[in-house]
């Protein structure tokens, strides 16, 4: 059976979930990517980055080489991102940039030694990282930043705010599995960056009961009795020693998760390191986000002379911007009211010459029978264009009048139209040497075959008037320039008559013959009636 639903459940689940919703938008959030061409070894480093500022980190954070910095900035407001984690890496050494959004500052450092996770992990014996480690932010811990300098204070707030805050009277000590260590040099001026994984065993007690209570049951074989085991602690190796004392020994306020670790009793508080490691040095901090004045730098030093003339140079770039703009934003006013000018002008303009152009049409009663309302139009266009030109001085927008014709400038002239190709038919018609009439020649078969300007082409003769193709005879055969079906060719076109030429084909110049069976039958019948004639 399932246990029972209440009556206040809902309204419990619905506070439960605001409470995490508040909590999770009070905690600071951080992006962690990389700019430029790194290699493999710092694309690593950068995933394992996001390992250790996770949860509260964009485990997935897909990076492009076309997004700049600013394309960052714009996703990271509404995300609620704090922070940025940002690598890179030139010929000589790696960077990393620490900035706080949105204005700044920003920290630039130099890192001069890194190891990854994988590297640190594979140097242990035993090692203990898992997954239920990462569900929960680490407990940072700093080291020696207590020193005098402004660069040294600010370091150590920007690291502080990088992870969520603790309240050490009711935090949960079981969500604590993790632990990120800053610890500052002053003599190298070096940052040494660690992370480990946090274990807590109980103390008081032989090594043989804490292995027993873990359960861990060592090898009795060689042991005559359990007491031997409790009281000795025989059989255990080296590897297996305690170095456990006062530097790691506390007592619990709470109950912790394992064996043994009771409320108010002694436990031992163990550090197994997991990776990354870096070493970094601070070159500069800047004002704004990866821009803006440079605040502190560890090799170059300034003077206040030298800080006050930037300053100055700084303001008066901001004082010609602010009057660049200030002149744009009136000029951009001045055209408009011209424009605004010029057209109440036109319109007033266009507004006296209706009433002239109503008197003149209620005068004459006479209207132009040809006229069409889009010439109207047009004309009106053309006419309201004109004076716009003589009202302005200036030739009127494309879009003011679009059915005016605009006018050629003074330098411009017209371009001239392009002629029309004639076709072939109205060539032979406008051409003087087709118009000669057809000379009389000798009939065949009803047909006639006549000069024409020089040239011996067939004519055909039906009722007087002449055809512009090759009709048939009486035995229904056709007259052709080529020869029978012997040859195998086919006539390509029909061929005109009334003295024009086949395209593509010279004109016949020899004597014409009769037209009928073609092939070698042809010119036997063709020689019989030439002999009998």
């Amino acid at each position: 059976m399932g246990k029972e639903k209440t009556k206040n459940q809902k309204t419990i689940r619905g506070t439960s979930s605001h409470r995490a919703e508040e909590d999770y938008s009070t905690v600071p959030h951080s992006f962690v990517f990389h700019r430029g061409q790194i290699g493999k070894n710092i694309g690593q480093l950068v995933e394992d980055m996001r390992r250790v500022m996770g949860p509260y980190t964009a485990k997935s954070l897909q990076v492009r080489k076309k997004n700049n910095f600013k394309d960052f900035v714009t996703v990271a407001g509404p995300l609620g991102i704090s922070h940025f984690l940002v690598f890179s890496k030139t010929q000589t050494h790696v960077n990393f940039r620490l900035a706080r959004l949105p204005k700044g500052p920003t920290l630039c450092f130099q890192v001069t030694k890194y190891s990854l996770i994988k590297d640190v992990v594979s140097s242990l014996k035993r090692h203990r990282m898992h997954e239920q480690q990462f569900t929960h932010h680490p407990l940072l811990v700093m080291n020696n930043f207590g020193l005098d300098g402004m660069h040294i204070k600010l370091m150590a707030t920007m690291f502080q705010n990088m992870f969520p805050s603790i309240n050490v009277h009711t935090v949960n000590i079981n969500t604590i599995k993790r632990c990120v260590l800053f610890s500052y040099n002053a003599e190298t001026e070096e940052i040494e960056f660690r992370h480990y994984s946090l274990k807590v065993v109980p103390v008081g007690m032989s090594r043989g009961v804490k292995k027993i209570i873990q359960e861990k049951i060592p090898n009795l074989s060689k042991l005559e009795d359990i007491s031997d085991l409790l009281l000795a602690g025989a059989n255990l190796s080296e590897s297996e020693a305690e170095q456990d004392g006062d530097h790691n020994i506390t007592e619990l306020p709470q109950v912790y998760s394992g064996r043994g670790n009771m409320k108010s009793q002694q436990s031992a508080v163990r550090l197994t390191e997991i990776g990354p490691r870096m070493t970094m040095k601070l070159v500069k901090i800047m004002e704004g986000m990866g821009d803006g004045n440079v605040m502190y730098h560890s090799i170059y030093t300034k003077s206040e002379k030298e800080l006050t003339e930037i300053l100055n140079r700084k303001e008066a770039r901001l004082k010609e911007k602010a009057e660049r703009r200030r002149k744009q934003e009136q000029n951009i006013a001045q055209k408009k009211q011209q424009q605004e000018e010029n057209k109440k002008k036109s319109l007033e303009g266009m507004k006296k010459k209706r009433k002239l152009e109503g008197t003149a049409a209620s005068d004459s009663e006479v209207e132009d029978p040809g006229m069409q309302e889009d010439q109207a139009a047009d004309t009106e266009s053309e006419d309201e264009a004109e004076y716009y030109r003589q009202a302005v001085g200036q030739e009127p927008d494309e879009d003011m009048f679009p059915k005016a014709k605009r006018k050629h400038g003074p330098g411009k002239s017209p371009q001239p139209f392009k002629k029309r190709k004639l076709s072939a038919a109205n060539e032979q018609k406008q051409s003087p040497r087709f118009a000669g009439k057809p000379s009389a020649g000798r009939q065949f078969g009803g047909k006639k075959m006549g000069k024409s300007d020089g040239r011996k082409e067939f004519v055909a003769s039906k009722k007087g008037q002449f055809s512009s193709k090759f009709g048939r005879s009486k035995e229904g055969k056709k007259f052709g320039g080529d020869k029978g079906k012997g040859s195998g060719r086919k006539h390509s076109g029909p061929m005109k008559g009334s003295g024009s030429k086949p395209k593509g084909q010279r004109p016949k110049t020899g004597s014409g013959f009769k037209a009928g069976q073609r092939g070698s039958k042809a010119k036997k019948d063709f020689k019989r009636k030439k002999g009998r004639g």
